[in-house]
């Protein structure tokens, strides 16, 4: 970015003494030139007398826009760092404390003139049972805290009217019961993959894992079974239908999830 620079604050003597020569300081007989004159409009009366000329209205503009929000709401420098510049729609999901299985999930979508505000939600969502973690293993039974990317979608039931791919198979059916013995079925009736250890583009299905299976894979959000998960997020399933109807391939959406404090770093 350029960078503009000021005046130098002093002029050398040559410059100084050239400067008074051009100013008429040779000429001490020459009258001093008239102060030009301020600038006039007349009103529409007919009244020629002088009047102020109005402030201009690209001034008046600038100083009643708005300022963009920089961040995220309760996201901090760190985390919206990681946050891909192209993205104008953020599905950010917080929990209390890092042991949580309880959560809130709002959308934001990113406006050029008045910043990231809110475009859907607040709705509540369990997360994994023992809370979160920033080094996610299969099995641990925390939620990967970060910002992924979320473009894929799925599910047993018919597309909602969602905008991303979506891949409707019989496959997506799920029973047994959670942790909280409630049922699971219908879980899985829509999904969208989180694009945590898994090849982007692929149907939520896809068992590819790029990490190693170490890392644990499948996280999604889902159909809330009415308590916490292995490590994906669940919204009630009205919840989900509009937020899947609400995301826009075009604007890049992420999730942006983990505890509160984790966040606003």
């Amino acid at each position: 970015m350029p960078v503009r620079k000021g005046a130098p604050a002093l002029l050398s003597a040559g410059t100084l003494c050239a400067a008074l020569l051009l100013t008429g300081c040779a000429s001490p007989t020459a009258p001093a030139p008239a102060p030009a004159p301020a600038r006039t409009t007349a009103p529409a009366s007919g009244d020629s007398r002088p009047h102020p000329a109005p402030p201009a209205a690209g001034a008046n503009r600038l100083a009643s826009a708005p300022v963009p929000v920089p961040r995220l709401p309760g996201v901090g420098p760190d985390t919206q760092a990681l946050v891909p510049d192209g993205s104008t729609q953020a599905l950010v999901v917080t929990g209390a404390t890092e042991d949580s299985n309880t959560s809130t999930a709002t959308l934001y979508r990113r406006d050029p003139a008045r910043g990231w505000i809110e475009a859907a939600g607040p709705w509540r969502a369990h997360n994994a049972l023992q809370g979160w973690t920033s080094d996610h293993t299969a099995g641990d039974l925390r939620s990967p805290i970060g910002v992924f990317r979320i473009g894929d979608a799925g599910g047993r039931l018919p597309d909602p009217g969602t905008r991303l791919p979506y891949d409707e198979d019989e496959l997506f059916d799920i029973s047994g019961t959670g942790f909280l013995g409630e049922p699971l079925e219908g879980s899985f009736d829509h999904v969208i993959a989180i694009d945590y250890n898994r090849v982007p583009g692929r149907s939520p299905l896809d068992k590819e894992r790029p990490l190693g299976e170490e890392k644990g894979g499948g996280v999604w959000i889902h159909v809330d079974h009415g308590g916490p998960t292995q490590a994906c997020i669940a919204l009630d399933q009205e919840a989900l239908r509009e937020l899947l109807r609400a995301l826009d391939p075009a604007a890049e959406p992420v999730v942006v999830m983990g505890p509160v404090r984790e966040l606003a770093e």
